[in-house]
């Protein structure tokens, strides 16, 4: 691919840098497109700007939606300071969520979903207001949305060598959305006893009854909504805006996991109304 090529040339000192940033040739991001419709790996994007990392995810994202469908909503990622670090970036990154990737909670995936498949405790919020695109806090947020759904997000990786994506990287391959189990809604309460008790919750993750990590909502910048405040204004900056009926993921409550064949994962969300479960079966 050219851009990996040319970033190997530039080590050696054999050619000079770009005078101006540029993004994933349309050929490199044809072969990304083509390697997540396959769920087979794709060359790793090297030596990208964040920048650089938006504009490939831009041109990756305008083949999804042809394929897709217009977006169902945004993910906000590296919203959890211990995913910032795996992945060298200090700040969060965001990406674009489509109809067919949203399952029901119970949902059999095969474990293979995609190249370099993965599994997290998240949450989804859904946007019920416009005035969410002017929201400066958690309690602004808390009124312009209608529900908080449990969700596990199965994220691909997708790159030969996973390890070595950093945060432009992430970006270029829009944040590793491939798939998502959705559980059941949970209306949203105005008061601060709901908003208080997002930030405390505890997000429990097990396998085959056997608990395997958990988090809290304050992992997430401190206040999972706060992660809607960043994604707005990250949406506001590319021309873009927030609308009712959107999802927003807000990001990790947990480590990146691994599916295999015949496990049951459940995440729990100690403190939210009824403790609620959300579910998935890799097979």
């Amino acid at each position: 691919m050219h851009r990996i090529l040319s970033a190997a040339l530039l080590g050696l000192g054999i050619i000079a840098p770009p005078a101006l940033a540029t993004c994933l040739s349309d050929t490199d991001v044809a072969a990304l497109f083509s390697a997540y419709e396959a769920g087979v790996p794709a060359a790793n994007p090297v030596g990208l700007t964040a920048s650089e990392g938006e504009c490939s995810r831009d041109k990756f994202n305008a083949k999804m939606a042809a394929r897709y469908g217009e977006p169902a909503g945004y993910k906000a990622g590296l919203t959890n300071a211990a995913v910032q670090q795996r992945f060298r970036h200090n700040s969060p990154v965001r990406g674009t969520l489509y109809a067919p990737m949203l399952l029901a909670s119970g949902a059999e995936v095969p474990a293979a979903f995609g190249a370099r498949p993965l599994f997290e405790a998240d949450l989804l919020v859904r946007v019920s207001d416009s005035a969410i695109n002017r929201a400066t806090n958690p309690g602004e947020v808390l009124r312009a949305i209608d529900q908080v759904i449990p969700f596990i997000e199965l994220p691909d990786l997708m790159v030969s060598e996973p390890k070595e994506l950093d945060g432009a990287g992430i970006i270029a391959i829009n944040v590793g959305a491939r798939l998502g189990v959705m559980g059941r809604p949970i209306p949203v309460s105005p008061g601060k006893g709901f908003g208080k008790s997002l930030e405390t919750m505890q997000v429990i993750v097990r396998g085959d009854g056997v608990e395997l990590d958990r988090g809290q909502g304050q992992d997430v910048l401190g206040n999972p909504l706060n992660a809607v405040i960043w994604l707005a204004s990250d949406l506001a900056r590319a021309g873009l805006a927030l609308k009712p009926g959107d999802l927003v993921s807000l990001g990790s409550f947990s480590r990146l996991l691994q599916p295999r064949p015949g496990l049951a994962v459940e995440v729990q969300y100690l403190g939210l109304p009824e403790d609620p479960v959300v579910s998935v079966i890799f097979r």
